[in-house]
């Protein structure tokens, strides 16, 4: 394929996702910053690999690149941050969140939503993004973070289970006005 026909069918096939992949970037990096860094990286690389894209799903297959680069940026840049290794003692933990009541959505609010998600391990923060946000199935997001389906399950019901904790602690009843 000529260059000129590659960064056309580039254009028209990746370039709509851009919005996707650097909302992927800024909740996984938590800054703007950093978050361009990650995206324009990622796209980068994706031009750069756009040969072995099949033509299946072109924003999964972005986003797949977004989050590696992430990782790969991640690793390079700053110490070990709010990751949380999952192992079968970690499973068996009893779910102590069970007894958190319910958040009144009348008095939650997109910024304590957002804060809470940033509170989120890496791990977990990404799986909300994908399937939150972004609207990505479980396989999809197994295929995308290369874990899984019961992996992506298991992570999402916990991120639930720690937002869940985080906003009732922020909306306690008799705190609203």
């Amino acid at each position: 394929m000529e260059e000129r026909e590659r960064l056309k069918l580039f254009e028209q096939t990746v370039l709509p996702h851009l919005d996707a992949a650097y909302n992927l970037a800024r909740w996984l990096a938590g800054n703007d910053h950093d978050a361009q860094d990650v995206a324009q990286e990622a796209s980068l690389r994706a031009f750069r690999f756009f040969g072995n894209f099949r033509g299946e799903n072109p924003r999964a297959w972005l986003l797949t690149i977004v989050r590696n680069t992430f990782y790969t940026w991640l690793r390079q840049n700053r110490p070990p941050e709010n990751t949380v290794e999952i192992d079968d003692e970690t499973l068996a933990m009893e779910d102590l969140s069970t007894n958190v009541p319910a958040v009144d959505p009348q008095f939650a609010d997109a910024d304590a939503v957002r804060r809470a998600i940033a509170a989120l391990p890496v791990e977990f923060r990404e799986i909300v993004i994908l399937r939150e946000m972004e609207g990505f199935s479980y396989k999809e997001i197994a295929d995308l973070a290369g874990v899984p389906i019961g992996t992506v399950m298991s992570r999402l019901a916990r991120a639930r289970r720690q937002l869940q904790v985080r906003l009732a602690a922020e909306f306690k009843p008799g705190d609203q006005p």
